[in-house]
């Protein structure tokens, strides 16, 4: 309650002390124009010193000295106008700034009360950002870590948490980059190696680099069950063209599996999409001239998609489909396609799951989020 009365007292204290200049009849700003000249000339030399000072850019300089000079003419203008107002204005003004001035707080007052929280207690950013992480808002966290990085660039710590994070929100050439620094400050570790060849791919549009292949070599090397690592050399095999390895390549990442592991599910989706990509449909394609393959391909896409319009299909089959689109550069359809499967298989989680990891591989993230 007392903090009540003290905001009153305030706002009853700042309408008077507007009211009270407003209830009198205004002297002459100045005695003479003399005496406006000399303060015009003396705000224009102040502004020209914090020009010089480089307070105060030119654009704000030049904006200051035109301020100036209306003043200057409003003075002008006052200075010949007749002296003192007439009784009449004079109760008119003091009644109508009275009336202004009294309903805004109150207006304010009854916002608050039907919009606000007045029993909010004040969340200071300061005190914010010195609680833990996980009791913040996200963007205050991700604030929070980037300006201590900017601070403390060589802690690999805070790089190691914050890759992830660019890579979640799809800035991946900053994760890439973050995770380099997590390297490079905080040593070599698989799942950072890792996690830097998958960003690299997916900067690149879901295409396995020279950069990203030697990422993901390291990783491998350090530990050579690091799942994410082995994935993505399965797709660059894949990508080659070398779909015999890259389906041997998932079928031991599948056989070494823990049985709980939420991963497998992406895995499998791959494993049988390439392995319908060898049935005789796909290979009579194959042998068609260049210029004849676009055409039938686009064929089987447009069939499959009418044929998994009906209703049904399986996670193989959404993610061929799915895959085609994005490759044909049907961005809007693979999307729909997408959002259509996850609402067909809902009840299963690893295949929403396996539409996450394709989602993010083909880069479309709209979709996920």
């Amino acid at each position: 309650m007392l903090i009540w009365i003290i905001f009153a007292v305030m706002t009853g204290a700042a309408v008077m002390s507007v009211l009270w200049p407003l209830g009198r009849r205004q002297p002459p700003i100045f005695a003479d124009t003399a005496g406006a000249t000399s303060l015009y000339r003396a705000q224009v030399a102040e502004i020209d010193r914090d020009l010089g000072r480089r307070l105060i850019g030119g654009a704000e300089a030049e904006a200051a000295k035109a301020e100036a000079a209306r003043r200057l003419l409003r003075a002008a203008e006052i200075e010949s106008a007749p002296a003192g107002d007439s009784e009449p204005s004079l109760r008119r003004r003091r009644a109508a700034s009275a009336i202004a001035l009294s309903c805004v707080p109150l207006l304010a007052l009854l916002v608050y009360g039907a919009y606000g929280s007045p029993t909010m207690p004040d969340q200071p950013l300061a005190a914010r950002l010195k609680t833990s992480p996980a009791g913040q808002d996200f963007e205050i966290a991700l604030a929070r870590i980037e300006a201590h990085l900017a601070a403390n660039p060589t802690d690999g710590k805070g790089w190691s948490v914050l890759a992830p994070v660019y890579l979640r929100q799809g800035r991946f050439d900053d994760a890439a980059r973050a995770f380099a620094a997590a390297i490079r400050h905080g040593g070599p570790s698989a799942e950072h190696h890792a996690g830097q060849g998958e960003a690299l791919i997916l900067a690149a549009g879901g295409v396995v680099t020279a950069a990203a292949r030697e990422s993901l070599a390291a990783a491998v090397k350090l530990d050579p069950a690091n799942p994410r690592a082995r994935f993505f050399l399965a797709i660059g095999e894949e990508q080659d063209g070398k779909i015999p390895e890259a389906v041997a390549l998932l079928k031991a990442l599948l056989a070494e599996a823990p049985a709980d592991a939420p991963w497998t599910g992406a895995v499998r989706a791959r494993l049988e999409g390439l392995q319908g990509s060898s049935d005789p449909a796909a290979a009579a394609i194959a042998n068609l001239p260049a210029q004849d393959q676009t055409v039938a391909i686009r064929g089987m896409v447009d069939s499959l998609a009418a044929r998994l319009g009906e209703g049904g299909g399986t996670l193989a089959e959404w993610s061929r489909l799915i895959r085609s689109q994005a490759v044909l550069g049907e961005k809007p359809a693979a999307l729909k396609s997408l959002a259509t499967a996850r609402e067909r298989l809902a009840a299963d989680a690893d295949a929403l799951t396996a539409l996450g990891t394709l989602a993010g591989e083909l880069g479309l993230q709209e979709a996920a989020r």
